[in-house]
């Protein structure tokens, strides 16, 4: 298949109403790694290896997949068995871990209100949490008999592992995003009975390319910038030699270790046109799957900014704060003092609920096609464009009416915040409100023989802080890009030739109201389930 092109005949369509969704086997693993089956014989394997403290952000991963358990579960009673991939000890604690991360969660209500007393009997039926860890062959599974069983039963592979951190430790994101992908396909491909591996990605592997983005794949060593040397062996040299290095520093700390590998990363990503650790080595893992996949069907999706669910399995639901949420937090409790950001620019964003259901698509589009590489943007800048005003507007229309109650019992009053719509607005909001004190700061504490140094020093990481998160948000406020959804676009039309389904498994973004989903959902949905 040549890059772009997208497969749409009378067999795939037909395919589509004979399987009728009915996913029959699922099996996932918490570990980031969570698998499918469907009709009759199939098994599948949602795959999710987040680590916790990165939940924050853009990090919607760790959502999305339990979203896309808790669907599967809901509208597919008749699945056969899930596998779950979860970072436990042991069976025990992932068991555990499922039950108190996914299961006690309010995602988790209409199943419970669905089943009620009987919902833990039909989740021992259907769920096998499974202790692993993708970052290892086999991911991490140690129980022999528990790996046959998975290679003899799962048949579609749903990998949507990631640490989503933009300035992750380079050691950890290149295990993670990249050889992690690598250890999916490799289990994928002793799945005897494989059809598709679904791997999910993020569409800001572009980096910062203005204009049309294509749903077209990355290959083996290519850059954003031309750039030579592009070798992902290499990098895993680089990584491995650093921190050789930084063994050897006996003044070395955790801190300063972490700092050094986060820099590194940041570093390496720039070399090559990428503009953070996050999305360079979740390119470099698209390249891998590329380069190694043989005859693996592979299905790449690439989600933009995952917001909170539009309809199901309830509208509003989110878990964590992103980058859209960070912003409503800070406004709705009075602490953001101005935007960073062109309020005309387009801000690409997607409810979660819309990138499962296209994932569930793409599974029953393209389950035994034979080799098939294929890319979706799951995102809105093209059909639906987002312009950054309106998140901002809907902001101060849904604080002005529902003001947040602070600690004291006071309504905190919002109003219309300062835009700084360039860099160069910024750059003097900045050095008037932090460069310039923290001169004046400089100066008094060295005539003072340093007696305010711990206020210094604070002033000074608030400062480095803000510059780096700016640094690190700035491709994103600023935003050019636009992501092409051509292939994605055919596909909702192929699920909208029957009703029940199209109902059911919407994910086209022109059904929304952008204004109205953040004032009466998203924003209300972030003030329930985030604000603290």
């Amino acid at each position: 298949m040549s890059r772009g092109e997208y497969r749409t005949n009378d067999m795939l369509s037909s395919k589509w109403r004979d399987m009728n969704l009915k996913v029959r086997k699922f099996n996932g693993i918490y570990s980031q790694k969570w698998q499918t089956r469907r009709s009759g014989q199939s098994d599948a394997m949602i795959e999710r290896e987040a680590e916790e403290q990165y939940r924050e952000e853009f990090n919607a991963h760790f959502s999305l997949e339990r979203i896309f358990v808790e669907k599967i579960l809901r509208v597919q009673p008749n699945v056969k068995r899930l596998y779950l991939l979860v970072r436990a000890a042991d069976a025990k604690s992932a068991l555990q871990r499922f039950n108190n991360e996914a299961v006690a969660k309010d995602l988790f209500n209409v199943l419970k209100e669905k089943y009620g007393a009987n919902l833990h009997s039909f989740l021992s039926e259907k769920v096998t949490p499974v202790a692993g860890d993708i970052t290892h062959e086999n991911l991490g599974v140690k129980d022999s008999s528990l790996i046959q069983e998975m290679w003899g039963n799962i048949d579609v592979v749903v990998n949507v592992a990631a640490t989503t951190n933009f300035d992750e430790r380079y050691d950890v994101a290149l295990a993670l995003n990249t050889f992690g992908a690598k250890n999916v396909l490799n289990f994928a491909s002793k799945c005897f009975k494989l059809k598709l591996l679904l791997h999910v990605s993020t569409a800001y592997v572009a980096g910062e390319k203005a204009g049309l983005i294509l749903e077209t794949p990355y290959h083996l060593g290519e850059a954003l910038n031309d750039a030579h040397g592009l070798d992902i062996n290499v990098e895993k040299k680089i990584v491995e030699e650093r921190l050789k290095e930084l063994s050897f520093d006996d003044t070395a700390t955790d801190q300063s270790i972490t700092l050094a590998m986060k820099d590194l990363g940041i570093e390496r990503a720039n070399k090559f046109g990428w503009p953070n650790t996050y999305v360079f080595t979740k390119a470099l893992g698209e390249m891998i799957l590329g380069h190694l996949k043989g005859n693996i069907p592979l299905v790449i999706l690439r989600p933009t900014i995952i917001t909170s669910t539009y309809k199901e399995p309830f509208p509003g639901w989110i878990e964590g704060i992103r980058t859209i949420d960070s912003l409503a937090v800070g406004y709705g409790k009075g602490r953001l003092s101005c935007f960073l950001g062109d309020p005309e620019s387009v801000i690409d964003v997607i409810p979660a609920d819309m990138v499962v259901n296209a994932m569930i698509a793409t599974m029953a589009s393209h389950a035994n096609q034979a080799s098939c590489e294929i890319i979706y943007h799951v995102g809105s800048s093209v059909s639906n464009p987002l312009k950054y005003k309106t998140i901002q507007k809907s902001g101060y229309d849904y604080f002005s009416k529902h003001p947040w109650i602070n600690k004291d019992g006071k309504p905190v009053i919002v109003s219309k915040v300062k835009v700084l719509d360039s860099m160069a607005s910024f750059q003097r909001y900045f050095s008037f409100h932090y460069l310039l004190p923290l001169q004046g700061l400089h100066v008094v504490n060295s005539a003072l023989c340093h007696a305010f140094n711990g206020t210094y020093t604070n002033l000074k990481r608030k400062t480095n802080f803000v510059q780096r998160v700016v640094e690190l948000y700035k491709p994103y406020v600023f935003s050019k890009s636009f992501y092409d959804d051509t292939n994605t676009q055919k596909l909702s039309e192929l699920v909208k030739e029957n009703k029940v389904e199209a109902d059911m498994f919407y994910f086209d973004p022109r059904a929304l109201k952008w204004d109205t989903y953040f004032e009466h959902t998203h924003i209300p949905g972030a003030v329930k389930h985030v604000f603290k």
